[in-house]
Formats: C-alpha cells, sequence, structure tokens
C-alpha cells in the first residue's frame, strides 16, 4: 500500500523513529513482519486524516504545530499565613479553643448578684456543660453546628440577663423583670448622663451596647468551635463525656462542695426556670391587680364624708428621695442625721409646733421612687411597672384625689424631679403640677437633683403657699437634693440671697465629683448622710417660717438608698412623720402608737406603706363606702 503510506520525508523525524522503534518492539514480540508493516500503516493513515493540514515546509509554525505539547507542571498551592507561620497558628488556635472554653464555662455559671461573684462559682462541674456535649456528639455536623451556635446565643443572651440582675439588685435591691423592665433603661441612660455627663454617658451606653451584642456572637462561635472539636475526636470527647457525667452524680449524690458551694452545679437551669417562673408570676400578677384596684372601700364615698376633721387645714405631703431607714440607724450616717433630727424637733417645739413618727415599709428600693409615691398616695402596693401602667389607668382614689373630690381644697404638685410631660397628673386629682421649668430657676443642677430643696420650698411659697385664696391647699411636694449620686450636694444660704437661685453656682462648681462619691462605700454613705440632713433642716426651716396653725405636715422617705449604702440585708423601711400646731391633729392618731417627735423609736410601728391611706382617712373622719 505504497500510494497512502508517509514517507519519512513528510514528516518529522522523531516519527519516524518513533514508528520505526513500534515496529522493532512487534518483531520483537514475535509478531509477523508484514502484520506490523500493516498496523504502522493504518496508524499513519488515521493520522493523516484525522490531523489538520500540514504546514507549508518554509512555515515557521510547521515544527512546532506538529509535535506533542509538553505536560504543564502542576501550579503549587499559593502559601498562606497558616503554612508560613505553622507554629503561630496553631498558638493562636489553641488561644481560641481555651478561650471558647473559658468563655462557655463563665456563661454557664455566671452569678446574678454581685455577692456570688467568687472563684469557687466558676469552680464547679456544670450539668448543662455535659448534657450538651452529649445531644452534639449524636449529631451528624450540619444539624450540630447549626445546635451549638443557639445553645451559644441563648447562653449570651442569659447572661446578659444575669448582667442586669446584679445591676438591680445592686441599685434597686430586686431583680430584673424581662417583661417590665426593659424601659427603665432609657432611665437609667438618663441618671448616668446626670451623674457623670453627656460624654460619660453615651461611652457608657456604647460600652453597653456593644458588650450585649458581643456576648451571644462570642458565645455563638465559641460553642460552635467546641462543637466541631468534639466531632473530631468524638472517641475520646465521648469517654470524657461518660466521665464527666458520672463524676457529676458522685459528686451531687455525696454533697461534695468547693468553697462552700456545691461541686455539682445545675446553675443554668436554675436561672432558667427562676426567669420563667418569674415571667408567669408577673403576668398572673398584672390580671389579679386589675380586679384588686377596683376594690376600693372609699370609692362610693361622698365629698362631705372625706376628711371632715381637716377641714380648713393645709394639707402638704412631702417626699423627701432616699430617705430610709439606713439614714437613722446605720452608724456611719445615724450620728448626723440623728443630731439633725433632735435639733429640727427642738425648732419645731420652739414654733409651737409637735410631730410624731412611725416606719412604712416601701414598696420599691434604691429607686423607681414612683412606686414608692403611687403606694403611698393610693393604698396599693405598686412594687413594679405593670401595676403602677394598671393603677394610674384606673378610677382608684388617691389622697389628693380625695381633698379635690371634696371641693373644699385647691390641690397642687411641686415636682421639681419631672422635666417633661407628666399626665398623671389628672389620675392623681392635682389641679395644678409645678415641674422643674415653672419654678423660676436659674442656678445649676447637683447630679440629678434639678434644684435646691431650699429653692423648691421657697418657690413653693411664692407661687402657692403665700397667696391668698378662698380654699385651703392640699399640696403634694417632692424634695430631690438627697437623689444619688449625692454629689455636689447644694448647702443652706441665707435667706435673702436665695434670689432665682444662682447663688447656687460657685456652691456647686465647689462640690465633690459624682465619681469619686457614688463608687466609693464609705464615701457614699457620708454624702447621703449630709444629703438627709440639708432636706430635713430646708423643710423644717420653711415649716418654722411659714407654717400657721392650720398647717398639718405629713413627710416621708420614698425609699431606702441603694445597697452600697443601706446594705445588702437592709429593710425596705421608711421614716414617716406627722407634723402640726393644732393638738387635735396629733390627737386623733394617738392610737398609732407612734413616737414623739421626728425620729422614730426603733421599735415603733411598721406599717406597709400601702396600709396608710385608708389609716390616715379613718382617723380625720371618713366614712368608708365600699
Amino acid at each position: 500500500m505504497p500510494s497512502t503510506a508517509t514517507t519519512a520525508e513528510d514528516k518529522p523525524s522523531g516519527q519516524v523513529a518513533g514508528r520505526s522503534e513500534h515496529a522493532e518492539e512487534t518483531q520483537a514480540e514475535g509478531a509477523p513482519a508484514g502484520s506490523a508493516s500493516v498496523a504502522g500503516t493504518l496508524a499513519g493513515g488515521v493520522l493523516a486524516e484525522s490531523a489538520p493540514p500540514a504546514a507549508e515546509p518554509d512555515d515557521p509554525k510547521s515544527a512546532t504545530s506538529s509535535s506533542p505539547t509538553p505536560a504543564e507542571p502542576p501550579i503549587p498551592p499559593k502559601p498562606t499565613w497558616r503554612t508560613r507561620r505553622p507554629t503561630t497558628a496553631r498558638n493562636l488556635s489553641r488561644t481560641a479553643t481555651v478561650l471558647s472554653v473559658l468563655l462557655v464555662l463563665f456563661a454557664l455559671q455566671m452569678p446574678n448578684t454581685a455577692g456570688n461573684f467568687r472563684l469557687s462559682e466558676f469552680l464547679r462541674l456544670p450539668a448543662e456543660a455535659i448534657v450538651g456535649a452529649v445531644v452534639l456528639l449524636a449529631m451528624p455536623r450540619r444539624p450540630r453546628v447549626i445546635t451549638a451556635a443557639c445553645i451559644g446565643v441563648f447562653l449570651g443572651a442569659l447572661t446578659v440577663l444575669n448582667l442586669l440582675d446584679m445591676g438591680f439588685v445592686e441599685f434597686l435591691g430586686r431583680h430584673f423583670n424581662i417583661v417590665l423592665d426593659w424601659e427603665l433603661l432609657d432611665d437609667a441612660q438618663s441618671y448616668i448622663t446626670d451623674a457623670i455627663g453627656t460624654a460619660g454617658s453615651v461611652a457608657v451606653t456604647v460600652a453597653v451596647i456593644l458588650l450585649a451584642l458581643f456576648l451571644p456572637v462570642g458565645t455563638a462561635f465559641a460553642s460552635v468551635r467546641l462543637s466541631e472539636l468534639l466531632a473530631r475526636n468524638n472517641t475520646v470527647a465521648t469517654k470524657a463525656t461518660l466521665i464527666a457525667g458520672t463524676v457529676w452524680i458522685t459528686c451531687m449524690s455525696l454533697g461534695l462542695t468547693v468553697g462552700g458551694v456545691p461541686l455539682a452545679s445545675d446553675h443554668t437551669a436554675g436561672v432558667v426556670k427562676v426567669q420563667v417562673r418569674r415571667v408567669q408570676d408577673t403576668l398572673r400578677d398584672e390580671a389579679a391587680f386589675k380586679e384588686l384596684a377596683k376594690n376600693d372601700p372609699f370609692a362610693k364615698t361622698p365629698g362631705s364624708e372625706l376628711v371632715p376633721d381637716l377641714r380648713g387645714k393645709d394639707v402638704i405631703f412631702t417626699f423627701i428621695e432616699s430617705y430610709g431607714r439606713s439614714a437613722i440607724e446605720d452608724p456611719i450616717m445615724s450620728p448626723g442625721v440623728d443630731q439633725t433630727l433632735a435639733e429640727s424637733t427642738q425648732k419645731l417645739t420652739d414654733a409651737g409646733f409637735a410631730a410624731k413618727s412611725g416606719w412604712l415599709t416601701s414598696a420599691t428600693f434604691g429607686g423607681n421612687s414612683w412606686l414608692g409615691h403611687s403606694t403611698f398616695l393610693s393604698g396599693l402596693w405598686i412594687n413594679n411597672q405593670s401595676r403602677y401602667r394598671t393603677l394610674v389607668n384606673s378610677d382608684r382614689l388617691t389622697l389628693p384625689e380625695v381633698f379635690r373630690k371634696t371641693g373644699d381644697w385647691r390641690t397642687v404638685g411641686v415636682m421639681p424631679g419631672v422635666q417633661k410631660g407628666w399626665p398623671e397628673q389628672q389620675f392623681y386629682g392635682l389641679e395644678k403640677n409645678y415641674s422643674s421649668k415653672d419654678l423660676g430657676y436659674k442656678g445649676p443642677k447637683f447630679s440629678w437633683s434639678t434644684m435646691p430643696d431650699q429653692y423648691t420650698l421657697e418657690a413653693f411659697q411664692r407661687l402657692e403657699h403665700g397667696k391668698k385664696s378662698d380654699k385651703p391647699l392640699m399640696s403634694e411636694i417632692i424634695l430631690t437634693s438627697s437623689h444619688q449620686p449625692w454629689a455636689p450636694l447644694p448647702t443652706t444660704v441665707p435667706q435673702d440671697q436665695l434670689g432665682d437661685g444662682s447663688v447656687f453656682d460657685s456652691i456647686q462648681k465647689a462640690g465633690k465629683d459624682p465619681k469619686d462619691v457614688l463608687y466609693d462605700g464609705t464615701a457614699a454613705k457620708q454624702e447621703y448622710g449630709k444629703s438627709i440632713q440639708y432636706s430635713v433642716t430646708s423643710l423644717v426651716d420653711w415649716l418654722g417660717r411659714y407654717g400657721t396653725d392650720d398647717t398639718v405636715l405629713v413627710f416621708l422617705g420614698d425609699h431606702q438608698p441603694m445597697s452600697r449604702v443601706s446594705g445588702t440585708n437592709a429593710s425596705r423601711d421608711v421614716p414617716v412623720s406627722i407634723v402640726a400646731k393644732d393638738p387635735k391633729i396629733l390627737d386623733r392618731i394617738t392610737d398609732w402608737n407612734w413616737t414623739d417627735g421626728l425620729r422614730p423609736a426603733h421599735d415603733a410601728p411598721v406599717w406597709k406603706m400601702s396600709a396608710f391611706r385608708d389609716k390616715f382617712l379613718t382617723a380625720y373622719g371618713s366614712t368608708p363606702h365600699p
């Protein structure tokens, strides 16, 4: 078949040589020479038919286009920082794992009170970690990652709640309520602004927000990382989980402890149960309280049968901010406060007044003053925001409304702490309420307090009490100079220099920095005691100057100060006093067994603050009509 064979001249020498070598190999294996020749010829024909047309001999590309393309060497992978620095990568990985373990354990064991924040709390064996490991080890990868992330987010959110709990216990003496208390965070931010300034408040707010975001996200990543570690070491992790479970059961059975704390822990499960129960109790209480608020023994009493024994008297109800039992009985604060009460009692006696004093147990602690005010005035126990909202949307008869209902009194409020609209004015029965902007004050704020008590009382005298009227006054006055952080504090100035309050500029500038007081327990107690002395002195001086034979003053504290001042186990008791010149006024409460003077005896009667309204109305001749 010479007509179809490709000659040596028509093909590159390499291909001819290759074919010749192939033929020789075939012959060497014993194949007939003719067969090799035919096979080679057929192969060459097929190649010739399938190959593209040969380039012309003078085409410079002909030599390369017909030669086989050599295989390209594999491209090496691009180096990463892990391959460049394997030791660093390994150390970082181990560090991330250790931090993940610590973060998850911290979230599992985080206490919700500052007093329990100690090392022994974090050295316990958490049952929740053992159960979580068992669940994650039994899952395929995708569900495991999702479950681990959800567990982490839950633990982070629970840690945020524990931190809120810790703050509420420290400042308000109660735990955070996840149903009711979110709106109080705005008040907390305003308080921080007053205490440390706008810049400091913004910094604290940003830090809190970042922390609240970091905890759920951080614990989610940590949980996922630990779940992957368990999966990579399944056999070892399974054995370790089994051993940990056995140790936990043994510790629980034997009651083993570390630092007085049980070694076997189910802390997180306990916190969850408490939170769930708290939510359930809140929802049940809200429904029950609506019915309770309707049961008012004086609701249908005609105005002519309400407080007939006080007709013609100027009745003043005054709340002194944070004036609690601790001010009178704490060894650091009581010497100065007791001396002020003794001196004030003598001033009143010299002016012809007499006083009787007892104790009331407030519905709040450390703050939320409006809960104490509403409890005292309504005769209902208002210890949370839900009850407060229900109350102010009800027809409950408050003490100011009692006097307004008679038609014989003009009812006014003086509230320098109110700095914006206050719709509750109508519910309380106040015909006129003076907020901070209505009192004409041009001086400086003293931390949270918008003006000194001395000025507030003088403004009340100028705007209402000192004016002639065809009706006596029933007044509600809130004195705020003893509001935390008790720095800087005002001092009494000569009455003829009071003016518009500008005289207090130099006093405010010379005062202490709130940061130097609030976080120093001893300093906070000392300055708090001074603030109570100032408020009581201001009130008694005003009464001695402007009080008449027809003046009846009822003053009390709205709650105890924060636990750093009053103590972690302090009661919720506050002093209450009734002062009058007319002896018949105090004769009406002889059976109350209160102490003579402004300082209630340690064993003087203690009532719930909610009991005062009905006892007061009954003592002064009101007739119940349930």
